[in-house]
Parts: structure tokens; C-alpha cells; sequence
């Protein structure tokens, strides 16, 4: 069975999901894992999808055949789907939106070996205070020998920093 990661992206309007779904169905394939939104009038998203090893290239060129509809580019999975041993470092921010959260997030993780698995985030009018507040949640994989607590300790201080709200779960 052939993993594939798709990307796609098109201009928001009813019945895209449903092409992509019919046309992973009609190969065969299983609709496994998807992260999709619209963002600013554009429907965007991330699917896994399994397949027939026999069915890949079908589905390869049945899923160029919906360009116009949406645009799609084709990512060669792992076929060893083994859930990661590595521990994982879970947390969000919420405070006002300011260019760079983003980057100085990442840059920590980054500095200490840590890789995200997930990362959400979003912009949002603030109800009672006016203005708009950033909140990104993120799941990171901590590898083996990383001290943690420092890693918190960066966070922490970037927090106070920017003055946002850091939440970590243990």
C-alpha cells in the first residue's frame, strides 16, 4: 500500500472535498489523516490518503485531472506509519497579534532539535478589549537527551517578552 501526502489548494466553493474524496474512492484509495480550512477566500489543506500500489499511478493522474477545480501536488509518504518514540512538548500562546510570534515560536523549537507534528494557529478579534489576538496550539517532538525544562525556560522568557499568555501541558 502507497502513502501519499497530498496539498491542495483552490478557490473556495462548495463540493471540493467531495471531488478530492470521490476521486481517492474510485482508486481505491483510503482517505486516512486531513487538516483543510478556508483562508481568505481560498480553500487550502493537507490529506494522507492510501492507495493500492497497483492503483498509484490511476490516482496520480485522476487527482492532475482536477486542476482548475483544485491544484494539487502529489508527496511520496512513509510507508512506515510506526507512531514516534520521541516524547512530545504540547502548549499554546494567546495574546495580541504582533509580527513575528511565529518566527520567534519556531525559532526556539528550532534551536533545542525540537520538530513540530502539529501547529494551528489563528487571528481573532478581541471581544472586550478591542484589537486582535493571536493563538497558535502546538504539539512538538522532543528528542531523546533534550532537556525539556529549558526548553520551557525559552518559552517562558519569550512570553514575557511579547507579553502573551503561554500555556504548557505536561
Amino acid at each position: 500500500m502507497a502513502r501519499l501526502v497530498l496539498t491542495v489548494v483552490g478557490d473556495d466553493r462548495a463540493g471540493l472535498v467531495q471531488s478530492l474524496a470521490d476521486t481517492v474512492s474510485e482508486h481505491g484509495g483510503n482517505w486516512e489523516t486531513s487538516e483543510l480550512a478556508e483562508l481568505s477566500g481560498a480553500f487550502a489543506g493537507i490529506v494522507l490518503v492510501s492507495v493500492p500500489d497497483a492503483r498509484l499511478d490511476d490516482l496520480r493522474d485522476a487527482l492532475q485531472g482536477l486542476d482548475g477545480l483544485l491544484r494539487i501536488t502529489v508527496h511520496e509518504g512513509a510507508t512506515d506509519a510506526a507512531p514516534h518514540a520521541d516524547r512530545q512538548l504540547t502548549f499554546s500562546v494567546l495574546g495580541n497579534d504582533r509580527p513575528g510570534i511565529v518566527r520567534d515560536v519556531t525559532g526556539i523549537l528550532s534551536r533545542h532539535g525540537l520538530t513540530i507534528d502539529h501547529f494551528s494557529s489563528e487571528t481573532r478579534e478581541a471581544p472586550m478589549a478591542g484589537g486582535v489576538l493571536f493563538e497558535t496550539d502546538v504539539v512538538a517532538r522532543v528528542p531523546e537527551g533534550t532537556d525539556v525544562a529549558a526548553v520551557v525556560v525559552d518559552l517562558e522568557r519569550l512570553a514575557g517578552e511579547i507579553q502573551v499568555d503561554l500555556s504548557v501541558v505536561e
